[in-house]
């Protein structure tokens, strides 16, 4: 069972939400190649409003994401997609089905 994850919540700039939508879609390319990312989904929860949550099973994975390629493309384009910092938080899972 994974054990770990991550919850990252993202506001587009307004007018910047097609750019925010194939940006994390290119995401999901590099998280393939991320061998301790189990699962990456981007989703959309509102207009403007996007997500991020993946799972780990260990916290050694968690932090290798976190310090890769697609939080550091994140960080890089955060100042031209999103109207405020990505909001990311560290769950721990308690049990998934």
């Amino acid at each position: 069972m994974v054990k770990y994850s991550l919850y990252a919540s993202l506001e587009a700039k307004p007018g910047k939400e097609t750019e925010l939508e194939a940006f994390l879609r290119q995401g999901a390319e590099l998280a393939r190649k991320e061998p301790a990312t189990i699962t990456w989904y981007a989703l959309k929860e509102d207009d403007g409003h996007y997500s991020i949550f993946d799972t780990f099973h260990d916290e050694a994975g968690r932090e290798a994401h976190l310090n890769g390629e697609i939080a550091k493309a994140l960080m890089a384009k955060a100042g031209a997609l999103l109207a405020k910092p990505p909001q990311i938080h560290k769950i721990d899972i308690l049990a998934s089905k």
